[in-house]
């Protein structure tokens, strides 16, 4: 443990500018959702960005198994004026088009893993895990296609029985009617999606510059490998908040294809985790503030 932590303090200041870095790829990403809903509701691009800002921090940081900063994000537009079923479409959308951004980055790794370093094994078990992520967002893909919130409010009014289910079964319809819109637009989509893949590729530039300050520069390839395998890795660890542990170890059997020492694949592991705090912790209070906000100006509202 000491001597991960005299690795990471070496770092110093540069763990400050690698925190700032991440907000390209952060960008980025905003970009891709902004471009789905400007040519149906053009909100300024730094209406959007904060929502995606704020959401990550909760997927980060909160057990939220990365579904309630997508649902905080959807209300956070609609509360600027974006109508709900749109917010809330675009959304699914985004997630689809990150998802399979996510998958092409994650090959592209794959492949230059295998160019690098043959015969390691590793590669066998990261198809194997693509290869299920590309089924889970297709099956996702396909059945937003058929009316994915319609058919959950079907089923909820089975379930739930004689509950009058009309309303939401409206909005669900709505949702699905804009989710349908919005695929429509193939080059909006083409747009898009080349800012999340730009989003994806851009990050690899977090761990060059992390492994540049831990006094370890690695070239860009290998920090493709780096990025796009273990944010392969958190994706399939899901269920675990933050994915805590599963991180560090994939860092771990990474760093020895590549000649890193465990105690520094732990250390740069923990630079992420640094840049999630420091950017994340802010995301966590201002989204807090803005309910708070809301929940005043509501009260106000009924008052008078």
């Amino acid at each position: 443990m000491q001597e991960i932590a005299r690795t990471l303090a070496s770092a110093g200041v540069g763990l400050v500018w690698v925190t700032l870095f991440h907000l390209v790829p952060l960008a980025a990403s905003a970009l891709g959702w902004w471009t789905l809903l400007a040519p149906f509701d053009r909100r300024p691009l730094g209406t959007v960005a904060a929502a995606r800002w704020i959401a990550e921090s909760i997927n980060q940081l909160l057990p939220a198994l990365h579904v309630g900063g997508n649902i905080v994000r959807a209300r956070l537009l609609a509360r600027s004026g974006v109508p709900a079923a749109l917010a809330g479409a675009s959304v699914v959308v985004d997630i689809t088009l990150h998802l399979f951004a996510q998958i092409l980055f994650t090959f592209l790794g794959l492949a230059v893993l295998v160019a690098h370093v043959r015969g390691s094994g590793l590669e066998r078990n990261v198809v194997a895990g693509v290869l299920l992520s590309a089924a889970t967002a297709s099956a996702f893909y396909l059945v937003q296609r058929r009316g994915l919130f319609g058919a959950m409010a079907v089923v909820l009014r089975r379930i739930l029985g004689s509950v009058d289910w009309s309303a939401l079964t409206a909005r669900a319809g709505e949702i699905d009617a804009w989710i349908s819109r919005l695929y429509g637009h193939r080059r909006v989509l083409a747009v898009s999606e080349a800012c999340h893949v730009a989003s994806w590729m851009l990050g690899a530039g977090e761990i060059w510059l992390a492994l540049r300050f831990l006094g370890h520069p690695v070239d860009v390839p290998t920090a493709l490998v780096f990025e796009s395998l273990g944010e392969a890795v958190r994706t399939l660890a899901f269920p675990v908040p933050g994915a805590l542990g599963v991180q560090e170890g994939g860092f771990v059997v990474l760093g020895r294809l590549f000649g890193l020492t465990p105690e520094m694949s732990v250390a740069l592991s923990l630079t992420k985790r640094v840049r999630e705090l420091s950017l994340g912790l802010p995301g966590l209070l201002v989204w807090q503030a803005r309910s708070t906000a809301s929940a005043v100006g509501r009260r106000r509202a009924r008052k008078t």
